[in-house]
């Protein structure tokens, strides 16, 4: 596994995560492991406009809707 050293992080940021970390019952190294966890977990917008070009496709025709709005105006 591989160390992260994260330098330059304000005192008040610091203070805010610690306090949050300890209302969650853990260290703060196993905060920010989840917070890490949860963050990579996370599909960007980019990975799902990809994902949604996958796995749908339409096969209808601008005629198509048209003819179904007539067919449903004239309730054929």
């Amino acid at each position: 596994m591989t160390a992260l050293t994260i330098r330059d992080v304000p005192d008040d940021q610091i203070q805010t995560l610690k306090v949050r970390a300890a209302q969650a019952g853990k260290s703060l190294q196993a905060y920010f492991l989840d917070l890490i966890a949860r963050e990579a977990s996370k599909p960007t917008m980019a990975e799902m406009v990809a994902r949604l070009n996958r796995e749908t496709t339409a096969s209808v025709s601008t005629e198509d809707v048209l003819a179904a709005i007539d067919e449903a105006r004239t309730g054929k």
